[in-house]
């Protein structure tokens, strides 16, 4: 039975750069997204430049019967996940009584609901086999302290960081790499859909990472059985002195900074 590696939200951006190095690579792949038309596109491109076979499943994660469906359709057509890459999600901006509660409750369907039970779902079958990968994408916001704005965002990105973690150690002794992959301002569409394109293109250059760079290093990262992958030196160091700064000092200063890039 051939291996494939399956991505969520694999139309555009991080996702898409998932797809293409993976395909590089010669790995089959399923991809998840909305987005049908482009997924058919991107398939076509894949297997003609590598190879590869690449299915394509198009749905909205935040429809909960999805996880399971899309579980079905890999029994149904044989095609064993032996990597899982959780990549669909956005941001809701605005404050949090401003949006409707369906607004909220689809976002962390996507994020966080579907995310855990892909992995409840396909982590059974990667013991099994004794060999697996699983990055799920999380974001420098988890490790950030809270701000006004974007209300859920951080919150949940900070859960599939932890989550992340205590998969990696329940399963890095049995041949399954779990990482939780935490890009920080990164040129892809996100900003776009949520509607902050021109605050946060104010940001100096070197906050910014290419697709391609955070790819690269997540799968670098789960290859190594590294638990939490935090791209690029600036990153890196933002994430640390988060962690090591007292609670009340973190916050004041990250709270002058948010609004510049949050949309209230």
């Amino acid at each position: 039975m051939k291996r494939y590696a399956l991505i969520t939200g694999a139309s555009a951006g991080i996702g898409k750069e998932f797809a293409q190095q993976l395909a590089n690579k010669g790995w089959n792949l399923l991809l998840i997204a909305r987005r049908e038309e482009k997924l058919t596109k991107l398939s076509a491109k894949l297997m003609q430049k590598f190879g590869v076979d690449v299915r394509t499943f198009a749905a909205d994660l935040s429809d909960a019967s999805i996880p399971k469906n899309l579980f079905e359709f890999c029994q149904e057509n044989k095609l064993e996940i032996a990597m899982l890459i959780n990549n669909a999600g956005y941001g809701v901006p605005g404050d949090f009584e401003k949006n409707k509660w369906k607004t909220h409750h689809d976002s962390l369907q996507v994020m966080l609901n579907s995310l855990v039970e892909l992995c409840h779902l396909f982590y059974p079958n990667m013991l099994k086999n004794k060999y697996g990968r699983i990055i799920n994408v999380a974001s420098l916001a988890g490790f950030a302290p809270p701000t006004a704005g974007h209300t859920l965002y951080g919150a949940t990105k900070s859960f599939v960081i932890r989550f992340s973690h205590s998969l990696h150690l329940e399963g890095k002794d049995k041949g399954i790499h779990v990482t939780a992959l935490c890009p920080g301002f990164t040129y892809t569409e996100f900003h776009d859909a949520n509607g902050t394109r021109s605050m946060v293109s104010k940001l100096p250059k070197f906050m910014w990472m290419s697709s391609q760079e955070v790819v690269s290093q997540g799968i670098d990262a789960v290859e190594k059985n590294q638990p939490i992958k935090v791209n690029g030196k600036i990153n890196r160091i933002i994430a640390a002195i988060s962690s090591a700064m007292p609670d009340w000092i973190a916050r004041g200063l990250f709270a002058s900074k948010a609004n510049k890039y949050r949309k209230r």
